[in-house]
């Protein structure tokens, strides 16, 4: 992909998920929202596995299974819809893309920057504090406008 397409791409779909900005607050109940919404409908676990077609049993053990992510993404869609209510998933980032892709940016342009740096020193022409911020904002500038196959290679 172009790197214009990729700054596009990002910033639509950071238009996208900046609706789901709530939704990280939201807590999960404590017991799984399948066993929450089914108490809220007065729905017995027994009706439950009536209109998804398994034992009783299996219903206990998705309710059971639900708080430390055991369910499949199909079986939460299948007890979604049998509980007529709609199944969301979506990875909701704590910022945003941009602002993740400029964080790893500067950890990258840092390092090249400290190595330019060392090797300048070594040479005898080091750069002061503020030509340093300047070579660090245009190499930021550039890597979050490219964003080279590279950029995530760094881990922080």
């Amino acid at each position: 992909m172009k790197p214009q397409h990729k700054q596009i791409a990002r910033r639509q779909l950071d238009a996208t998920l900046a609706k789901f900005g709530e939704v990280k607050k939201v807590l999960p109940p404590a017991k799984g929202w399948i066993r929450a919404v089914r108490e809220a409908l007065g729905m017995s676990g027994k009706q439950l596995a009536r209109r998804l077609q398994v034992s009783q049993p299996r219903v206990f053990k998705l309710e059971q299974g639900e708080p430390s992510g055991a369910p499949t993404l199909k079986t939460m869609q299948q007890v979604a819809q049998a509980l007529d209510c709609v199944f969301v998933y979506a990875l909701v980032p704590r910022s945003s893309l941009e602002e993740t892709v400029r964080a790893q940016a500067r950890l990258v342009a840092a390092q090249r920057l400290q190595r330019v740096s060392h090797t300048m020193l070594l040479e005898a022409q080091t750069l002061s504090s503020e030509e340093q911020q300047d070579s660090l904002d245009t190499i930021v500038e550039e890597l979050v406008r490219e964003t080279p196959r590279d950029l995530w290679d760094l881990q922080p």
